[in-house]
């Protein structure tokens, strides 16, 4: 049942993108990705946004939130209801950011098995009626890369702007002389550096096509996390 489910809410529906802008943009499915990317960001741009500006106002909240924990520190029961009354008080869901990076997982996991699977064989059959079906399907860009293998340039690339990303989303994080703030401003120093490790080892392992999807995402979440952050109204005076 669930594999029915994730075919027809994901698989089918990416599939079909694919070959649709495959269609019209030459038959370079490289620009159809690109193409399917930038789609989907804009979709997911308010949930993105919401995200951002969570995390932001999360920030914006640790010396509070240090205090609430150190007032109460004996009491785990009295310190959890202080701390959901702070966040409801504040309108801020601690576990708001998470829904767009597992919407963003399931779209990874959904793109890979795409590249993998629904390229050629027997799933191009499930394209809906209204797409074309282009026979078999050319996996090079601009005639010079294969998207279907691996490429330890494009991983490099895309290594490189995941820590621009991580960078930037660090440098508009306010300061703060509390320790564990400080501890979990050192946490966040090292994902700068481990994730764009991360980001190339994977990046060179598998399918170009998934790199250069993540490579996209990465140029857009620069350029949405600069407007955004930059629109955001400063510190904002938070409940007591």
């Amino acid at each position: 049942m669930f594999s029915t489910i994730y075919n027809t809410a994901i698989f089918q529906p990416l599939l079909n993108l694919l070959i649709l802008l495959y269609n019209w943009l030459g038959s370079d499915v490289g620009l159809a990705i690109i193409a399917m990317t930038i789609i989907i960001r804009l979709i997911l741009y308010p949930s993105y946004k919401h995200q951002l500006q969570s995390q932001k106002k999360l920030a914006d909240m640790q010396p509070k939130l240090q205090d609430i924990k150190e007032k109460f520190k004996n009491d785990k029961e009295a310190q959890s209801k202080a701390l959901m009354d702070f966040y409801k008080e504040n309108k801020v869901n601690p576990f708001g950011s998470c829904l767009p990076l597992i919407i963003q997982l399931v779209i990874l996991i959904g793109l890979f098995q795409v590249l993998q699977l629904g390229l050629h064989g027997n799933a191009i059959e499930q394209l809906y009626s209204f797409i074309s079906n282009p026979g078999k399907i050319s996996t090079r860009s601009l005639g010079l890369i294969d998207l279907a293998k691996p490429n330890i340039y494009l991983a490099v690339i895309t290594g490189i702007l995941q820590f621009i990303q991580s960078r930037q989303m660090i440098a508009a994080q306010p300061k703060s002389k509390n320790q564990s703030s400080d501890m979990s401003q050192a946490v966040s120093r090292q994902m700068m550096y481990f994730l764009p490790v991360m980001t190339v080892f994977f990046g060179s392992t598998l399918p170009a096509g998934l790199t250069l999807y993540w490579l996209v995402t990465t140029v857009f979440s620069i350029g949405q996390q600069y407007f955004i952050l930059k629109s955001t109204p400063p510190k904002a005076e938070l409940s007591q």
